[in-house]
């Protein structure tokens, strides 16, 4: 059984950076697609970054246009960790971010949460003014 652990939230002013962690455990790390996702009171879950795999840590990336330039997604296969660098955080960034994983074929990017079987709990960023 997958499990996916999230790490490095927090709370944050505007302007700041965070770097969100994700550990995952079971199945082959190095063979899933993955993403991150948020979820702000109120608001349905969103996208925000996605990952494919590809010859070691390489992998094709897409981002939401709200954080392009901003965020960046990346893994480390031998870690079995994916991470989400945030900088120049807005308020708007506030939410449950959520890290995904799921198996995929190479060079695959999966952006919707139907796509994906296993999830983490979610962590909490939180952006002050």
């Amino acid at each position: 059984q997958v499990q996916l652990v999230e790490s490095g939230g927090g709370l944050v002013q505007a302007g700041g950076s965070l770097r969100l962690f994700c550990l995952v455990s079971g199945g082959t790390f190095s063979r899933y697609a993955m993403g991150w996702f948020r979820q702000a009171p109120g608001k349905e879950r969103e996208v925000v970054a996605a990952i494919a795999w590809y010859m070691g840590n390489s992998g094709s990336t897409r981002y939401a246009d709200s954080v392009k330039g901003r965020f960046t997604i990346s893994r480390d296969n031998a870690r079995k960790t994916v991470y989400l660098k945030m900088t120049t955080l807005e308020t708007e960034n506030t939410a449950v971010y959520y890290c995904t994983a799921d198996a995929a074929q190479r060079q695959v990017i999966k952006t919707a949460s139907f796509e994906y079987d296993s999830w983490g709990k979610g962590i909490q960023v939180t952006v002050s003014s």
